[in-house]
């Protein structure tokens, strides 16, 4: 600190540039949607809205802060997406991205967060956001490393080109 300022390395910066030297990213499977026969758009059900809510509530004691929450063109992604921005107030809001979809290739999203220079959240499906999850970690797809339950949050941090689980948030 100089000048009771802090400097950029001391934010998680590097001393030789202003690149992060790590940074968090939170992957998000939708919450419960309603049952096909029920209604073919397959929007949250109650019980998945408020499961969202109560991870959306955890997420801002626990002070995460991402700069835009992404999700996949399924309504029921959609619906998690806002009802997780209304509570993290994402700087450059929420928005419908190619590449998490359920079926989707993790490596897409992966190139995505390694791209990225601000934290996101990704909102997706199943099986897609757990062979993610099991890329960044162990650089197999098919290697399981998370049980994704519905509206199940899971903070990851990628420090330098190494990426770690940091915690897990399931409702309660």
């Amino acid at each position: 600190m100089i000048n009771g300022i802090l400097q950029p390395w001391e934010q998680g910066f590097s001393k030789s540039c202003s690149v992060p030297v790590f940074m968090d990213f939170y992957l998000v499977r939708h919450g419960e949607a309603k049952a096909e026969q029920e209604d073919p758009k397959r929007p949250l059900s109650e019980l998945g809205r408020r499961e969202v809510e109560s991870v959306a509530r955890a997420t801002v004691a626990r002070g995460v802060r991402v700069s835009e929450v992404l999700h996949s063109d399924k309504l029921r992604a959609k619906q998690t997406a806002e009802i997780l921005a209304e509570s993290l107030f994402p700087r450059l809001g929420v928005r419908q991205v190619q590449g998490l979809s359920p079926n989707d290739d993790p490596v897409i999203a992966k190139m995505e967060l390694e791209l990225a220079d601000e934290p996101l959240m990704l909102v997706g499906h199943l099986p897609h956001i757990g062979r993610l999850a099991s890329l960044l970690i162990s650089g197999d797809p098919e290697r399981v490393v998370v049980d994704f339950r519905p509206a199940a949050i899971v903070c990851f941090s990628r420090v330098e080109k190494a990426w770690k689980m940091k915690w897990t948030l399931t409702p309660l």
